[in-house]
């Protein structure tokens, strides 16, 4: 599969941040950052991480707390190489308390197709069990489970 590059349309635009999502759902911090440019910059709540190695090492964290972690993200706008998301996603603690972290990305990508610069802010909502709305197996979301819109998020 060739990557997409800017200049974006709607639909490689969508594309893009579906891939995205598959991606992060596999919750392999390698993977995920062969999609970043060698020194991309991250904002990611009170994180700042520059370059693969240190996207690596902050994903490694981040899945090793946020555990059974489910993600769905959503194109919200996008420009010639710039691209607005939307996304939730639910994981537990090693306590078992349930949550779902809502967000915005903006993502800017340099002209080879991977993304020079992440910008993300998110909120973390306690959810119980029973509100928790992501049920497919771990990995890629199926694709005839629901995005955020038809699920009211």
């Amino acid at each position: 599969m060739s990557i997409i590059v800017p200049p974006f349309t709607r639909e490689s635009a969508t594309n893009k941040v579906r891939l995205a999502e598959d991606s992060w759902n596999s919750r392999d911090p390698h993977r995920v950052a062969l999609v970043y440019t060698e020194d991309s910059r991250w904002r990611n709540r009170t994180d700042f991480p520059a370059g693969r190695t240190e996207i690596v090492s902050f994903l490694s964290e981040k899945w090793a707390k946020e555990l059974d972690y489910r993600l769905i993200k959503e194109l919200w706008s996008f420009t010639d190489n710039r691209i607005a998301v939307r996304f939730a996603y639910e994981w537990h603690d090693d306590r078992g308390n349930w949550f779902r972290s809502y967000g915005n990305e903006n993502w800017e990508f340099a002209a080879d197709g991977l993304m020079a610069r992440r910008h993300a802010s998110i909120n973390d909502m306690p959810i119980l069990p029973s509100e928790r709305k992501f049920h497919w197996p771990l990995g890629r979301r199926p694709d005839d489970h629901p995005g955020l819109t038809d699920l009211g998020l």
